[in-house]
């Protein structure tokens, strides 16, 4: 089995299928593991410092102005996950899950989100091992976030939820405990809030849109090639000098 290297800035088409239908494992970069340590030290000292950082120590939305006591910070992350855990409908297939999984460990890899690189780490496991949360498929528009299938996934890191395992569905703590995996004891400040504001969701079905059209197209090609050979269809029509007439981008 191949690997691919993630860092937040270079995964590009061909890696991602290869990750996502290929199964390759993925690692993270050391750089950017590095980088993530280093801006969760900045966040924790602007925590200690009771800086006001929205989502952090404050509500959200219409509750933004309301002040979290610093007791209550690990609460509001678990709780803002377990809140929004509330998308409804059949569970995404295992190629879309195997891509939010990877676009979502990926795009916190920039290091801009503030999240320790131990939550990147066990994303990442989780697809290596192919622990797949059961995200059900309605509940998003792809807006300001995902964040009724990212919750699901969120869930279970805490080690909550429901997760699918060699064909089996099962707790997401015992689907992490068959895999040779930890849960994360709690989110700390910010993490709730980093894990649900994306679109790897929205991003992980285009991507599988665009894969499977592209094959289908491809197929159809050659489909076609070999149809106007066994036909011992005229030729005269791909005269190139006739093709370079005509300007347009792909005419030939």
């Amino acid at each position: 089995m191949g690997e691919v290297t993630a860092d937040g800035h270079h995964l590009d088409l061909t890696d991602a299928e290869k990750v996502i239908f290929r199964k390759f494992r993925v690692v993270a970069s050391p750089q950017a593991l590095e980088g993530l340590r280093r801006t969760q030290r900045v966040l924790e000292r602007a925590v200690e410092d009771e800086r006001p950082i929205y989502g952090v120590n404050t509500g959200l939305g219409k509750l933004s102005t309301l002040r979290i006591e610093k007791n209550e910070l690990l609460s509001l992350q678990r709780n803002l996950v377990r809140s929004h855990a509330t998308a409804v409908g059949k569970p995404l297939p295992e190629e879309v899950v195997r891509g939010i999984l990877l676009f979502r460990a990926n795009s916190l890899l920039k290091g801009y989100s503030g999240v320790r690189a131990e939550v990147v780490t066990l994303l990442l496991e989780m697809l290596n091992r192919e622990v797949y949360p059961v995200v059900p498929e309605q509940g998003s528009v792809g807006a300001s976030g995902d964040l009724a299938p990212l919750a699901h996934v969120a869930l279970v890191l805490l080690g909550e939820g429901k997760a699918l395992y060699r064909g089996e569905t099962l707790s997401g703590a015992e689907a992490l405990r068959r895999a040779g995996l930890e849960p994360l004891g709690e989110l700390l400040p910010k993490e709730g809030l980093a894990l649900l504001n994306g679109t790897a969701c929205m991003l992980a079905l285009v991507f599988l849109g665009y894969v499977l059209g592209w094959r289908a197209f491809r197929a159809g090609i050659l489909a076609a090639a070999l149809t106007f050979q066994a036909l011992r269809g005229r030729t005269e029509p791909l005269d190139a000098r006739i093709h370079d007439l005509r300007p347009h981008p792909g005419q030939r």
